[in-house]
């Protein structure tokens, strides 16, 4: 027998009710015995330690990765602004692109802030099979650098989500892709290159990741070994276009993710000269291990830049905090990158001036160097 528009609705009701009712006694079931999910533990530190909370870097720097997606028609006065209130003298913007999209980034920091902005150009390694490839793309990065672009940025895609017209993965050390290398060098511009995630982000998402949270943040960043090669893998390609094109300088995103392995990366310094790294999202690797890292920054203080990532003017204060004071025990800014806590480098200041602007001096064509101190 049928039932009734009655019945059913009067069936959803009571189901409604059975669910809110089991739902309720569970949340009091969780309160009375303490559980707690770990995205809503934010304890406040009882920990009575100096604090130097800084606003303002200790001497003028470069952002060597940042992104502004909308520069070509971008109001730059009040990213200016905040950039002066952070001393942040000049912006790597490394979202160029390419085509009319770079030349009007281009044209826009010409015509209003030429001092302040410098402009990666971008590439679609996706067309390495085009009748024209390479020398297109050849051509294309020539007229870039005529035009003012002083850098190629390349993305994390290149060996990890980019294919051929086979549709086969693309390695970072496809040889199709030596021609581009090589003319970076030729044209006397760095190449800045994200290959590859963090290490957890390939391992079992469990208890014992302690990048759990980001991964249950943001699953579209776990990297499922079935699918995608191992973190070790993608590394080794890398390497080996470092490897291959000495006469080229790269820049290693992220500290080439090595920031929880400083000696491996201190190895690769070694071996490769014409490698550099920035800091970009990854401070919170060195903010938890203050010793090792002060270290390693000092004895690698021509290797290291200053990188932020993704922009947004507070962040910056934990970067000028874990840096330069010696501060204990704080938080980083993002629970997700970091459930641990910063400690301060507290670096002499000739490495902090190298850090902030004498590197990227050396590796970045275009700035304007009168505009740093000595």
């Amino acid at each position: 027998m049928a039932l009734s528009k009655k019945q059913i609705f009067g069936s959803a009701i009571l189901i409604l009710i059975f669910l809110g009712l089991a739902y309720y006694i569970i949340g009091k079931i969780q309160y009375r015995m303490n559980v707690m999910d770990v995205e809503e533990y934010e304890p406040i530190s009882t920990l009575k330690v100096p604090q130097h909370i800084l606003k303002r870097a200790k001497y003028p720097f470069i952002d060597v990765h940042n992104h502004q997606w909308t520069m070509p028609i971008q109001n730059l006065d009040k990213l200016v602004a905040e950039m002066d209130s952070l001393n942040m003298q000049v912006m790597v913007n490394l979202s160029g692109f390419r085509g009319k999209f770079l030349e009007w980034s281009l044209d826009n920091v010409k015509e209003n802030y030429p001092k302040r902005f410098i402009v990666f150009m971008n590439i679609n390694f996706e067309n390495l099979d085009d009748a024209g490839w390479p020398n297109e793309t050849l051509e294309m990065m020539e007229n870039a650098v005529k035009q003012g672009a002083n850098g190629l940025k390349v993305y994390k895609g290149l060996g990890l989500t980019d294919v051929d017209n086979e549709g086969k993965r693309i390695a970072v050390n496809d040889p199709r892709l030596d021609p581009i290398w090589a003319k970076c060098g030729e044209l006397g511009i760095p190449v800045l290159i994200h290959s590859g995630e963090p290490n957890s982000f390939w391992k079992p998402k469990d208890k014992y990741n302690e990048r759990w949270l980001e991964l249950k943040q943001e699953p579209g960043r776990y990297r499922d070994p079935a699918k995608v090669p191992s973190f070790e893998e993608i590394m080794a390609e890398q390497h080996s276009v470092f490897r291959k094109h000495p006469n080229t300088k790269f820049i290693d995103a992220h500290l080439g993710w090595f920031g929880n392995d400083l000696e491996r990366l201190g190895k690769l310094f070694d071996e490769m000269p014409n490698v550099y790294t920035e800091l970009g999202a990854v401070l919170a690797e060195l903010g938890r291990q203050p010793k090792a890292a002060r270290a390693f920054m000092i004895k690698y203080q021509n290797r290291i830049m200053f990188g932020k990532d993704t922009y947004k003017m507070e962040e910056y204060y934990t970067y000028f905090r874990v840096l330069e004071t010696g501060d204990e025990y704080f938080d980083y800014y993002r629970k997700r990158h970091a459930h641990w806590k910063m400690y301060g480098l507290e670096l002499p200041d000739s490495v902090l001036k190298k850090v902030y602007y004498q590197n990227a001096l050396q590796v970045i064509p275009g700035i304007d160097k009168t505009t740093f101190p000595l």
